[in-house]
């Protein structure tokens, strides 16, 4: 199978690609997961199966392919003056996003591809590279700063594992406490 990077942007490998991830993303928001079939999706997209299964293998790796597409962050984070704020902003939408519904299956999407490993590097490195934009314009500004890597560690990664193995719900004050927390 061909890895994402490998294909040429733009030509009849990127009208294919739009064409079967639309067709996810319709047919997810009309029937449930479990009733989301390759066919299914092949027939939406006017494109056969075996389109399906020689760019993306299954539909396991369908799934997370169209999750990591949708994970993409469209638009810089907002920047409110302050590194406090500018987290504090970017991990309520953060929080919003992964928690919804939509947002738990993309993950749980992300981590069951088992061919395309590099799936959840994909979606860490969308969040490590806001981060970064964050933490540069803070330093330009010349607040302190963590690293990166303690903000995954701090923020991150508690309010991801609470959300795919905890009962409760998370909320923003939670969230925002962790953002502080690693900014003591």
């Amino acid at each position: 199978m061909a890895s994402k990077d490998a294909i040429r942007p733009g030509g009849r490998s990127a009208r294919v690609q739009a064409s079967v991830h639309g067709a996810v993303r319709e047919l997810l928001a009309e029937r449930s997961r479990a009733d989301v079939t390759v066919p299914l999706i092949a027939a939406r997209a006017g494109v056969t199966p075996s389109t399906i299964y020689r760019r993306w293998g299954d539909l396991p790796e369908l799934l997370a392919d169209v999750a990591v597409a949708r994970m993409r962050p469209d638009a810089p984070p907002a920047d409110t003056g302050s590194l406090r704020g500018d987290l504090h902003v970017w991990v309520e939408q953060y929080l919003e996003e992964i928690s919804s519904a939509p947002g738990r299956a993309m993950m749980r999407d992300t981590l069951a591809a088992s061919v395309r490993e590099d799936l959840p590097i994909q979606c860490g490195g969308f969040t490590a590279d806001t981060l970064d934009l964050m933490l540069t314009r803070a330093r330009l500004r010349g607040e302190p700063t963590p690293s990166v890597d303690a903000l995954l560690d701090g923020v991150v990664a508690p309010l991801v594992y609470r959300l795919l193995f905890g009962m409760q719900v998370l909320g923003v004050d939670y969230a925002k406490g962790l953002v502080d927390a690693v900014l003591k």
